[in-house]
């Protein structure tokens, strides 16, 4: 098994864990044409709970 053969040093740790960038979540308009709210795709939409035209939330 590798062992590192000395200690990462703050600098070094940080400037890799800075990489690490966040994205915006991606957003859809949902098709019922009433509502029109943006929301995660594949998921039903909070505001009228459609998913692909059919109602699965009652809101």
């Amino acid at each position: 098994m590798a062992v590192p053969k000395r200690k990462k040093s703050r600098s070094n740790t940080r400037a890799r864990r800075a990489q690490w960038k966040t994205s915006a979540p991606t957003l859809v308009t949902c098709p019922n044409r009433a509502c029109g709210h943006p929301t995660l795709p594949h998921t039903a939409c909070p505001n009228c709970g459609q998913y692909q035209g059919k109602q699965v939330l009652a809101v």
